[in-house]
């Protein structure tokens, strides 16, 4: 199974010549060249949505809304209808009350959330949880605290339960969020395959190998339980300079043990 994080730079920023308009068409063409079987998005505003959504028909959709009232589905999933089928659904908000809509803490400079889908393979039955999630960009409280209610969340399951979990985690691997989830059991697909976590940095600020950073990966796509690695790549793809976000795409290649657990 071919899974991929994308933060695709929200609609409403004011880029110029990388708004979305002029890339959107470039994003899909770049995720569909890795032939995914699971995608999963930050920042995807509603016309973003609707614009993918098209783009990949052959794809079932999933992603909650971040405020009570909007119109944003930011951290969408979207899976091939034809070799899953959906288990169950659902999300909670990052914050200390995880059930309230729109909800914030810990100096939050954004509402922050995880959605969450649980997969059954049709061929071979297995089973499996896919959570994506988007951490604050600005309070490492906020951070630390996010991913001890995402390891929290997944520590209710068996711990040999095939979960992944992806997302802009807005810290690198020396960042103590990321501490966290090492602790909670997961485990970075990309070390798993190189042996490093630092590839370099994933945001780029659409300046590709020509931006300049000190913070290394920020894109995500960790694993628990009974989840075998075997690919995992930075996707830096570009037409004539111009690239499909200010993000690069992080994919990994993974296979779920279906025996490894009782689904009931």
């Amino acid at each position: 199974m071919r899974i991929l994080t994308c933060n695709i730079r929200y609609f409403g920023a004011k880029d110029g010549d990388n708004g979305w308009v002029h890339r959107k068409a470039l994003c899909a063409r770049v995720i569909r060249s890795q032939s995914p079987d699971v995608i999963c998005f930050q920042e995807m505003w509603a016309e973003q949505f609707a614009d993918l959504a098209a783009a990949f028909a052959d794809f079932e959709t999933f992603g909650m809304i971040d405020e009570p009232t909007g119109r944003h589905p930011m951290n969408a999933i979207f899976y091939r209808g034809a070799t899953f089928r959906r288990v169950s659904a659902s999300g909670y908000w990052l914050s200390q009350t995880p059930h309230v809509p729109g909800s914030r803490a810990w100096d939050s400079a954004c509402v922050r959330l995880a959605n969450w889908l649980r997969l059954q393979d049709r061929v071979t039955g297995a089973e499996f949880r896919v959570v994506n999630t988007h951490l604050d960009h600005v309070s490492q409280l906020a951070r630390e605290n996010q991913a001890r209610l995402i390891v929290e969340d997944a520590a209710a399951y068996p711990a040999t339960y095939p979960q992944l979990l992806t997302g802009d985690m807005n810290c690198d691997e020396s960042n103590s969020a990321i501490a966290a989830f090492r602790a909670g059991g997961w485990i970075d697909t990309y070390a798993a395959v190189h042996g490093t976590e630092n590839p370099g940095h994933s945001f780029h600020r659409f300046l590709g190998p020509a931006f300049v950073s000190d913070i290394g990966k920020m894109d995500w796509i960790f694993a628990r339980g009974a989840v075998a690695v075997t690919a995992a790549e930075t996707i830096s793809d570009s037409e004539h300079g111009r690239f499909p976000s200010d993000h690069y795409f992080i994919a990994a290649t993974v296979h779920i043990d279906e025996e490894s657990y009782e689904s009931r």
